[in-house]
């Protein structure tokens, strides 16, 4: 090897990269301590950039394409190294090439919940994940505030570096978007929609990035606001309490006809009252007396008096008075004992009922 090949062999004459590797975000180029001689070729190619830095200064940006260094096409460098003359003497420089095409399906998360404030529920933790696409935009900022100095950023660096900071992101994007609880989980495509104008200028201005989608997969709440809402949701589905009331003391009633115990008949007893006690405020009954039998077609609602007999009230709910003087025995019911009597204060009978 002569000495003319010697030294032009200390020269770069040829700058490309080709990415095998479909996570490579940022690579700098080894120059192995050699300098980049006057009308080197650089080799930009689809889906790259390549980000001239000298002494830590960013310098010029070429897009793909095949690009002969000379002083007319790398103004910023010329500048940078404030060469007086025509660009005709090697320089050092550090070239990064910066992925652009669209990176998909990373995950993202919160590893601690997200305090939101929410009309229904007041302060509300919220835990949430899911997936985005992101490319590269402004690959100065971005080497400047995500890469740095590495000279071969991956794609798992990133997911490390840049998940707390999107995580931020996001915990303020909902925030602000002020969406109830209650919708998010109907809301999810939406959501993520409807974020993407609040993320994206912010990713933008501090990392270079551009957010191509951001999808919700899951939006958690803690337990007791789950309970709230399966509470809320079961209301909902009742429909008219009264008839669902109705229809549980019914219900009740069916079940315990045959067994024949105190609990039963207790159970069935107080059914009793509940519907009577309903029918008489429905007829607008309103405590005056009446000689009419009870359940006589078409006569005056009943007068129940301040002192009623265990037989008064089997008689005005149509059960024995075997099953009165049970629920009287088990102490489930007051009553007074006089000589062999028992009397049942109209207030004991409003009591047994409102338990």
């Amino acid at each position: 090897m002569g000495l003319k090949d010697l030294i032009l062999g200390e020269f770069i004459d040829v700058i490309e990269w080709t990415d095998d590797s479909r996570d490579t975000l940022v690579w700098r180029f080894p120059d192995e301590d050699k300098a980049i001689k006057n009308g080197a070729q650089l080799i930009v190619r689809e889906s790259q950039a390549a980000q001239f830095m000298y002494l830590g200064e960013f310098g010029d940006l070429f897009g793909p394409g095949k690009h002969t260094l000379t002083t007319d096409n790398i103004p910023v460098l010329t500048k940078l190294k404030s060469w007086k003359y025509a660009f005709n003497v090697p320089f050092k420089a550090d070239v990064f090439y910066v992925t652009t095409r669209l990176f998909t399906g990373n995950k993202w998360g919160t590893a601690n919940p997200v305090m939101v404030r929410d009309d229904d529920f007041g302060v509300v933790r919220l835990r949430a994940f899911g997936i985005y696409d992101f490319k590269v935009t402004n690959p100065a900022l971005f080497i400047k505030e995500v890469s740095g100095s590495d000279h071969h950023f991956r794609l798992d660096e990133f997911a490390d570096t840049m998940r707390s900071r999107l995580v931020s992101v996001f915990s303020e994007a909902l925030a602000s978007s002020k969406v109830p609880v209650l919708d998010i989980a109907t809301r999810y495509s939406e959501l993520g929609e409807a974020l993407l104008p609040v993320i994206n200028p912010v990713v933008s201005a501090k990392y270079g990035l551009e957010i191509a989608s951001f999808i919700v997969e899951n939006v958690s709440v803690p337990p007791e606001v789950e309970q709230a809402i399966d509470k809320r949701s079961s209301m909902t589905a009742i429909g008219n309490l009264n008839d669902y009331v109705k229809y549980q003391m019914a219900q009740g009633m069916a079940e315990g006809g045959g067994s024949g115990g105190a609990a039963g008949t207790a159970a069935e007893l107080a059914v009793g009252f509940g519907i009577a006690q309903q029918m008489m405020q429905q007829q607008g009954f309103a405590g005056g007396a009446s000689t009419g039998s009870p359940f006589t077609p078409g006569g005056a609602p009943p007068a129940v008096p301040a002192l009623l007999s265990p037989a008064d009230v089997a008689t005005a709910l149509g059960v024995p008075e075997a099953d009165v003087m049970a629920i009287i025995e088990s102490g489930e019911l007051k009553a007074k004992k006089i000589g062999a009597s028992h009397r049942i204060l109209k207030s004991a009978l409003d009591e047994y009922l409102a338990r």
